[in-house]
């Protein structure tokens, strides 16, 4: 083979592998059911807080931590468990974006996004043109 063409094959190889990761990881959002039956992956979990829940934000063995519940909007409720603080307006937010996984009864998150489009729009404000 001509050295153009063993180049052109490993750029072939090299970009048919980054399509497969990119493929692979484009993760959808999930349901916490989704979740607990593939403790070793990642998931993206949307929902809102449980009302009536506790959300406490302690620190444990010198480490701050958050806990609370979550409702899925497909029947599944879980306690979340975050290594970190407490985001702010973390309690008024519409939506909590989590990323982790189950780690036995609980959902570790690795990462909270909130959802607030109310904060940008103001009360009684109709839709835009």
């Amino acid at each position: 083979m001509k050295r153009n063409q063993i180049i052109g094959l490993v750029f072939v190889v090299i970009a048919i592998g980054a399509i497969v990761s990119t493929v692979y990881n484009a993760d959808t959002y999930a349901s916490f059911a989704d979740a607990r039956a593939m403790p070793e992956r990642e998931f993206h979990i949307i929902g809102e807080l449980v009302p009536g829940k506790p959300v406490v934000e302690e620190v444990t063995d010198n480490t701050l931590t958050l806990r609370f519940h979550l409702d899925d909007g497909h029947g599944g409720i879980a306690e979340v468990l975050y290594f970190g603080g407490k985001p702010t307006d973390f309690e008024r937010s519409d939506e909590v974006v989590l990323i982790g996984s189950y780690q036995e009864d609980i959902f570790v998150a690795s990462s909270i996004l909130l959802k607030c489009p109310s904060k940008y729009k103001p009360d009684g404000a109709g839709p835009t043109e």
